[in-house]
């Protein structure tokens, strides 16, 4: 089965009453996201477009293939902000993308007024993906460094 447009989604919902919701819910259950893995599928859904396999994501930031998929997939959670920053400029994304995966995550985005963000920022504006080349940046400006270990 087709999965249905969001704008098909949003017409159905247009005009419904709270006594319809469970209706809707029911009816539309297979096209709900878990709220749990919407990281997951915007992670997997922003690398699908731009191409990029998950192993050289993991090559990239730093990161064995269990542990990254572990975090990718939410089986396992990180505090470690560094490390989705780092598994987003595996995947080549965007400084918006970027900013919306850690907040799926639970983290917080990148931010235009904390200066290592900045840098950050500026480094994916000019598509920098290389975490090393982004922590020379980082370390000429006299900001801390991107943690480069998995935890």
């Amino acid at each position: 089965m087709e999965e249905k447009r969001t704008e098909e989604l949003n017409h159905i919902l247009e005009g419904m009453k709270p006594s319809q919701i469970n209706h809707y819910l029911r009816e539309n259950s297979s096209e709900m996201r878990d709220e749990k893995k919407s990281f997951y599928y915007f992670f997997k859904d922003t690398l699908a477009k731009k191409r990029i396999r998950l192993s050289d994501v993991y090559v990239t930031a730093n990161v064995s293939e269990s542990y990254g998929g572990q975090i990718i997939r939410m089986e396992k959670h990180t505090k470690n902000r560094d490390l989705i920053i780092r598994l987003c400029i595996g995947g080549h994304f965007t400084w918006h993308e970027t900013s919306r995966a850690l907040k799926l995550y639970g983290l917080n985005e990148l931010y235009s007024r904390n200066p290592r963000d900045v840098c950050i920022i500026c480094a994916l504006n000019d598509r920098i993906f290389d975490p090393y080349r982004i922590n020379t940046l980082l370390l000429e400006e006299g900001q801390s460094l991107l943690a480069m270990d998995e935890a």
